[in-house]
């Protein structure tokens, strides 16, 4: 794997029954044999893009007061801002070389939700700041809405299986700024290797060069996306959820040459979630004699609250 396979989404959302069919399948045999694609064609305006980028940017221009003033503790980092080395990788004790600002669902129709969604955080200084992230977050799950149907199909499931699930689901949009590298590491990189939480990953673009994913002869491989890609990843839930049919995919992103330590990266990856009342109990068509069950039942809620406890942001 010198590179991630890349799929067209309008292969899907317009194309005839043949176009839809071969993306489904590129999709599906991406995500068993990489875990990883590039998404063009995603849907997602570059307008949008580029204003979500200068918006973020601005919040982490901000002084370190006016920051903390967005930190609410108590909420486990699902919202608002978290301040440098406060996350860390699941089995590692260092603390990742970043901060980020998280915003999450906002439900619009009145529908019942089992579990409690924390108020996102707006941003005095910057008007336009929530507004952006807003808009970006209603786009990121209209393109996520799309792949997960093709990965529905994929698995032989109603084309719809996962639309009640992440309609009101407890997705996040994640702002993520990796500041300046001072001085020599002690045992960081900027995040050190794990896996995604959630259902899918989508990840728009990226400021600057670092993220690696770790391919099946256990090499790391650099990912890069074109400014026309976004790069979208299986997470452990649909990993779990389809018995390790779906890999959820090792990555991490390193830090740059010594001589680029000067330089800053922004990231801005969307965690699409389900809602917490979801069943992961192994889908029976994943299972058989060469592949017996690997998991047990859980519930979404269940496990997003294992890993958080597991990366440090919950207690």
């Amino acid at each position: 794997m010198n590179t991630i396979p890349v799929v067209d989404l309008s292969q899907y959302t317009h194309g005839n029954d043949a176009a839809k069919n071969k993306f489904v399948q590129a999709l599906g045999t991406a995500y068993e044999e990489v875990g990883f694609v590039a998404v063009v064609n995603h849907g997602i305006p570059n307008a949008l893009i580029k204003q979500l980028y200068e918006q973020v940017e601005a919040f982490f221009s901000l002084t370190e007061n006016q920051k903390k003033q967005y930190e609410k503790i108590a909420l486990a980092g699902q919202r608002g801002y978290t301040s440098f080395g406060r996350e860390h990788a699941k089995g590692f004790d260092a603390p990742d070389l970043k901060e980020f600002f998280q915003f999450g669902q906002i439900i619009e129709d009145g529908e019942q939700v089992d579990e409690f969604y924390p108020d996102n955080v707006f941003v005095n200084e910057l008007p336009e700041f929530t507004h952006t992230l807003e808009q970006a977050y209603r786009a990121f799950e209209q393109s996520g809405k799309a792949l997960l149907e093709a990965i529905a199909i994929f698995l032989n499931l109603d084309q719809h299986y996962f639309a009640p699930e992440i309609h009101n689901g407890n997705s996040i949009l994640r702002a993520i700024h990796y500041p300046p590298i001072t001085q020599e590491p002690k045992s960081s990189i900027r995040a050190e290797q794990h896996e995604d939480i959630n259902l899918i990953t989508l990840l728009v673009g990226a400021s600057a060069e670092g993220l690696q994913v770790l391919n099946k002869q256990e090499q790391w491989v650099n990912v890069q996306s074109s400014d026309d890609q976004i790069v979208v990843n299986v997470g452990d839930m649909l990993q779990r959820l389809t018995n390790n049919r779906l890999k959820s995919t090792t990555h991490r992103v390193v830090n740059p040459p010594k001589e680029k330590w000067h330089t800053h990266r922004f990231s801005i990856p969307f965690f699409l979630h389900p809602k917490g009342s979801m069943s992961l109990a192994c889908l029976p068509s994943c299972i058989n004699e060469v592949h017996p069950k690997q998991y047990e039942d859980y519930s979404a809620a269940q496990y997003l609250d294992e890993r958080l406890r597991e990366i440090g942001l919950k207690k």
